[in-house]
């Protein structure tokens, strides 16, 4: 171990067989830059024994944690890469409630680069090429407008799936982006095909990495609602 990050977790979602965690460094006065832990593997994911607090509960969202790292690792258009030390547990060192959020935002004039959208979504999208342009890739922010749409996707494709997408406006643009918040995943795929509003909410945005079909995803990492989802 090298060092020691301590981070408020704003992202828990799911990754290969693992997840991606991410949340913004706590510092002197307040909150620094984003922080996305990442195992050693090319994949980067981190498994469950990865991330497990001493006691074998893993982290949540909200949970302030100290995580032992052992690099910076910047990736392209993930500036926010910190490989972690896999030999220590992490320390769950308290948590955040909803009123102490508004200190976390971020407001980008846009969610990275706009125009490229996938058959289902909107804006959802955008080639390698262009994604390396940028140098961050996560955001939280208060969208307008937010409906999280249970629907059935790929049946045009022979390969139909229900999925949960978020539709939702930032900054005059429309967004509809993938869920992969396992908790949201859960809370709305229990529910009927359908499109749910949710009046007041916070959502992690994240630039994954790039497919072998060449274009990075915009994602929703995670849905951080008022009421219970």
């Amino acid at each position: 171990m090298n060092f020691t990050k301590r981070i408020v977790c704003v992202a828990n979602s799911r990754k290969h067989s693992g997840r991606c965690i991410a949340g913004k460094e706590v510092i002197s006065g307040g909150y620094g830059s984003w922080i996305r832990p990442v195992s050693a593997r090319p994949s980067a994911e981190v498994s469950e024994e990865e991330r497990r607090y001493q006691n074998g509960a893993s982290p949540q969202v909200l949970d302030t944690i100290d995580i032992p790292m052992i690099a910076a690792v910047p990736h392209l258009y993930q500036a926010e890469n910190f490989v972690i030390d896999s030999a220590y547990y992490w320390t769950k060192r308290g948590q955040v409630v909803w009123a102490e959020l508004t200190p976390l935002l971020d407001n980008p004039p846009s969610l990275w680069t706009n125009g490229d959208s996938t058959y289902h979504g909107s804006n959802d999208r955008m080639r390698l090429d262009v994604a390396a342009r940028h140098d961050y890739s996560l955001a939280l922010i208060h969208p307008a407008e937010l409906t999280v749409h249970v629907v059935t996707e790929g049946a045009e494709f022979s390969n139909p799936r229900r999925r949960v997408r978020a539709g939702f406006r930032f900054h005059g643009v429309y967004y509809g982006l993938i869920v992969t918040d396992p908790v949201a995943e859960r809370a709305f795929l229990a529910r009927d095909d359908g499109a749910y509003p949710l009046t007041d909410a916070y959502l992690c945005i994240s630039l994954g990495e790039a497919h072998t079909d060449g274009f990075c995803y915009k994602l929703v990492a995670t849905v951080i609602s008022k009421d219970p989802l």
